[in-house]
């Protein structure tokens, strides 16, 4: 696979969206766009009554923002609209009337680590290990930040997002409350996640759109907060520390 892609597979209930970048599933513009589209598409869709969400591949499941397109925004306005990007991924879930289930197969940073907290329901393997690495570079988790707080708490999201060059393991992210279950290898996990995802099928949809409404109560205004945050992440992106942070991490 050399082509990024976002698609949209619907079977027996159950909508797929599934996406992937060559580079570790990382989130280019246009990738977010797609998400999000694809996202309220599936939201839509009579035909779906749960989503599952997932990357492709077996080692990484999202590695964040794309270190191409950060290097090359050259002013605010463009800043702001690629940060953008993520906050319309992240609110496009939240709106969402159907649960979104997540599955991370590997590891999460930043913008990666945004998705699986988004999520309204999340199955990882062991090796999904997360990081919240945008402190390293200069800017700072600003847009997944709410994200990621209301799913793991203030002091979780805390340690974090200040320690932002070591990892966590998936025992500490389940701990937290980032994954519902964490299995040995992606072929466990993937048995108990159609197993639950068979439960979940038998549900009332109206009744599980009533819930998703209760469990986001509190984020009407993230619409307008995360578009602030990115705001924020697209000035600091152009700071020279930044520049030579992610220049140095690209040359790695």
């Amino acid at each position: 696979m050399n082509e990024a892609y976002v698609e949209l597979r619907v079977k027996d209930g159950i909508g797929t969206i599934e996406f992937f970048h060559p580079q570790s599933n990382s989130l280019p513009g246009l990738i977010l766009s797609q998400l999000a589209e694809t996202i309220t598409e599936a939201g839509n869709n009579e035909a779906i009554v749960a989503i599952l969400l997932r990357s492709a591949g077996e080692r990484a499941f999202c590695a964040g923002a794309s270190f191409d397109e950060l290097i090359a925004i050259d002013d605010e306005s463009t800043g702001k609209e690629f940060f953008s990007g993520f906050a319309k991924v992240i609110n496009a879930i939240r709106t969402c009337p159907k649960f979104v289930v997540g599955r991370v197969q590997g590891k999460a940073v930043g913008g990666g680590v945004g998705v699986a907290a988004s999520a309204d329901y999340c199955f990882a393997t062991k090796f999904a290990s997360v990081k919240l690495s945008e402190l390293a570079v200069g800017i700072g988790p600003f847009v997944v930040g709410p994200a990621v707080e209301r799913k793991i708490g203030t002091s979780a999201f805390s340690e974090l997002a200040t320690d932002a060059t070591e990892w966590r393991n998936a025992d500490w992210a389940k701990q937290k409350g980032l994954y519902a279950s964490v299995s040995e290898d992606i072929e466990a996990m993937d048995s108990t996640l159609v197993g639950f995802l068979e439960k979940i099928k038998t549900f009332n949809p109206a009744a599980m759109a009533e819930m998703k409404r209760i469990f986001w109560e509190g984020t009407e205004h993230w619409d307008t907060l995360l578009t602030e945050r990115a705001e924020v992440s697209g000035r600091l992106v152009l700071s020279e520390f930044t520049r030579k942070a992610i220049s140095r991490f690209k040359s790695k």
